[in-house]
């Protein structure tokens, strides 16, 4: 006994001197080409905010693509609709949400007056309650070609609140930005260096936003009330760059399902089908069990999954509706069979 104890204070120190210990379970490598995975991306379509200039466009290429490992999202002057410039605003809402962990993505940002590239997030009940008490965490927000980056957190507290820091960044190089984000705080860093800590203990001053599901934002913006509009100096077009974003937990805590996407992260075609449906699964769920079950609760076939996708033959069982029931060490999802 007393050397399990003393095994268990050990490996609490390590804890408190190393930290989190981080497991990767969402990314984006952009090891593709062609526009954003639209299983991990939605394009925002949307006009002016903050006085912007920009027009959000919706699956062009010319604003939002993959190519030679990096996302590019492209600011360009030109006259789109009632706006005189476009760009591109990808989000993960209704693709993956998530509370707490480590986020991160590698950057380079563009510059010149009137550019606002951003890595951000926002609560998932946005649209239920609106800004701000939702919650935004700014991971990465740079402004002109003031070699600043911004890290900030915006509430509710009878109104916008917000806590927020800065350090020195070069603009037009490659840097990673990241946040851990506990119960207990969010910590910004530059090329993982902390810079700037917030509390959220206990929901202080009424950060109860902050321990609810957030989403992932990157966008370009052009002009607004902060950075101002771009002048005879601004070069168009103009590209932010990022090679990948990841999403992390802390396994050295005991949070539950923290990181949990939605259903239809998991993809059946055909539905319905006659003897072979197949199963999609993001790459970073897909080891887990699968079992199908009858509309009695019988439990028809159950099998281990190993890859992304998986070509299940089903033609033995009888025709009408059964039920997918997938589960792994984060998340269990159920989705609707049609045997016909």
């Amino acid at each position: 006994m007393k050397k399990v104890t003393i095994l268990i204070l050990l490996l609490s120190v390590l804890t408190q001197v190393f930290g989190q210990s981080w497991n990767m379970v969402w990314s984006d490598e952009f090891n593709y080409a062609g526009l954003p995975d639209n299983t991990k991306w939605g394009n925002e379509l949307r006009g002016n905010a903050n006085q912007e200039l920009q027009y959000y466009t919706f699956k062009r290429l010319e604003n939002s693509k993959v190519e030679y490992g990096n996302l590019l999202i492209i600011a360009k002057k030109e006259s789109y609709l009632d706006s005189s410039y476009t760009s591109a605003r990808i989000t993960t809402e209704g693709k993956f949400y998530f509370t707490y962990g480590k986020i991160e993505a590698r950057i380079k940002t563009p510059t010149g007056q009137g550019i606002w590239p951003a890595f951000w997030m926002l609560g998932k009940n946005m649209s239920q309650v609106g800004w701000p008490a939702c919650g935004e965490v700014d991971i990465m927000e740079q402004i002109n070609s003031e070699g600043k980056n911004h890290g900030t957190m915006h509430w509710d507290k009878n109104g916008h609140s917000k806590y927020g820091g800065t350090v020195v960044c070069s603009v037009n190089q490659f840097h990673v930005y990241s946040i851990e984000w506990t119960v207990n705080s969010i910590k910004w860093f530059l090329d993982g260096n902390k810079y700037w800590e917030g509390n959220i203990k206990d929901s202080i001053n009424s950060t109860g936003e902050f321990h609810k599901p957030f989403y992932l934002i990157l966008n370009l913006a052009i002009g607004g009330s902060w950075p101002g509009n771009p002048n005879s100096s601004t070069i168009f077009p103009d590209t932010m760059s990022v090679d990948y974003v990841r999403v992390y937990k802390d396994v050295s805590t005991k949070t539950e399902n923290v990181f949990a996407p939605l259903d239809f992260t998991i993809q059946l075609t055909p539905n319905p089908t006659t003897d072979f449906i197949s199963i999609d699964i993001p790459q970073y769920y897909c080891k887990g069990n699968l079992s199908i079950f009858d509309m009695n609760g019988i439990e028809m076939i159950v099998k281990q999954i190993e890859a992304e996708n998986t070509r299940l033959y089903i033609g033995h069982l009888s025709k009408g509706l059964y039920l997918l029931k997938y589960t792994n060490n984060l998340l269990s999802i159920t989705k609707k069979i049609i045997k016909s």
